[in-house]
């Protein structure tokens, strides 16, 4: 049987067996992903574990998972699916030659799990603690756990979002948080509100509640964790999400065209958006005059 305080070290991470929970705890070397480093050490409890996978790894290496329960994490929630393998916080990857070993602690953990696979009705793993606060293409986003800030940087921001103002948005009058991947074209993190009458921009650089991601800006290990914070304290406030309104069709701001295909070539120029992506978008951005 395995004991509490057992230790599982495998690279860039390791699990400690506690009697109701698995404790993760990152390593902050220079090839640890930035996400993993951010998030520091996580608790897991069995209650958060739908099923346990042990499976063949790249380059003589096993992968044991803990597969999340839906609902479980604001962390995996925010994600929705967006994570890269290499920073999937629950993938702990080993040396094929622990393989048995690997075996043992999965068994060991599948006998604890309760066999759940039902959506979690609140959060059981802890979400990243505020104040939080990340750099975006065209503002900072703030949240201190109650309210979350934009403060616009005249550089980046579209003329829409300077008109509108910086904006703050407390945490009781927002219904979810929609994070879009920076590591694929527009990605930006967007505020839901609760309002009924508030019909939202279709895109993210005409809303004033979000913020554009761009080369360099709102990196995941920055803006998740923050999207995860933001999540569960809008759980936490007991409000039950509102879905989100068609927005209008609208034309765009000629300037905020310009910009766009401006920061589309900087992509482009990166290596991040092929010739033939970045006519297609550029077309597309055009056609919307």
């Amino acid at each position: 049987m395995a004991r509490m305080g057992d230790v599982l070290a495998g690279f860039h991470a390791a699990w400690e067996f506690e009697s109701d929970s698995v404790l993760i705890r990152f390593e902050r070397g220079i090839r640890t992903p930035k996400l993993f480093q951010a998030l520091g050490e996580r608790r897991i409890p069995l209650d958060a574990i739908a099923a346990v996978t042990l499976t063949p790894g790249k380059r003589g290496t096993v992968v044991l998972r803990a597969v999340p329960r839906p609902g479980a994490d604001p962390l995996i929630e925010a994600a929705a699916g967006q994570l890269k393998e290499g920073c999937d916080p629950y993938r702990l990857v080993l040396p094929a030659e622990r393989e048995t070993l690997a075996e043992y602690y999965a068994d060991e953990l599948r006998s604890q799990l309760t066999k759940d696979d039902e959506p979690a009705e609140r959060y059981l793993v802890g979400p990243p603690e505020a104040p939080l606060h990340f750099k975006a293409y065209d503002g900072k986003a703030s949240f201190d756990g109650r309210s979350v800030s934009f403060r616009w940087f005249w550089t980046g921001a579209s003329s829409a979002k300077w008109k509108a103002g910086d904006q703050t948005f407390p945490v009781a009058g927002l219904s979810g948080v929609e994070w879009r991947s920076p590591e694929v074209f527009e990605g930006h993190l967007r505020l839901l509100r609760r309002e009924p009458a508030v019909a939202q921009p279709v895109q993210a650089d005409q809303d004033p509640a979000a913020v554009v991601f761009g080369l360099g800006y709102g990196p995941v290990h920055e803006s998740l964790p923050f999207a995860a914070a933001v999540l569960a304290a809008i759980r936490g406030s007991g409000g039950a999400p509102v879905p989100a309104l068609a927005p209008p069709a609208s034309r765009r701001d000629p300037a905020d065209i310009a910009e766009r295909i401006r920061h589309l070539g900087e992509l482009r120029d990166a290596g991040l958006v092929t010739d033939e992506e970045f006519s297609t978008k550029k077309a597309e951005l055009l056609a919307e005059l």
